[in-house]
């Protein structure tokens, strides 16, 4: 006696294939978000401002460098070790080394770039972006 298949075998296995593939995807996402030197920011937008918030630690103020260029915000922070030895003895393990991380975040409207300010607390740094005047949410266009 012979043994029917089922038809919808082979369609079982392509879908099995197809879930794997988005676990996949997933995990890939989720180990670029953690890749090193990745700066990872919020962008918040409120009435008058926008506010970018990222996450420095380890950081001075001074390895900070913040900068507006037209439409984009650019985050770079560098850290560099010093070279010294130490005078009791020798590394037997060194990881905490230079550090680099760099971000640009494009803003949605455009900032009054004279007033825009920063302030870095506790390993995070927070930048206001007050919106250009006439810059509205949205602009009604009349029909005739």
């Amino acid at each position: 006696m012979t043994r029917r298949s089922n038809p919808f075998e082979e369609i079982e296995r392509l879908l099995e294939r197809m879930s794997n593939q988005f676990e996949d995807v997933d995990q890939i996402q989720s180990l670029e978000s953690a890749w090193p030197g990745r700066l990872k920011v919020d962008l918040a937008e409120f009435d008058d401002a926008y506010e970018v918030t990222a996450d420095l630690p380890g950081f001075e103020s001074e390895d900070i460098d913040v900068e507006l260029l037209d439409d984009q915000l650019h985050i770079c922070a560098e850290r560099k070790t010093e070279t010294e030895e130490a005078e009791a003895g020798r590394y037997i393990r060194r990881e905490r080394s230079e550090r680099s991380v760099d971000r640009r975040v494009s803003l949605p409207e455009p900032v009054e770039a004279e007033t825009v300010e920063a302030s870095f607390k506790n390993g995070v740094l927070t930048v206001c972006l007050p919106k250009a005047e006439g810059s509205e949410e949205s602009h009604t266009i009349e029909i005739e």
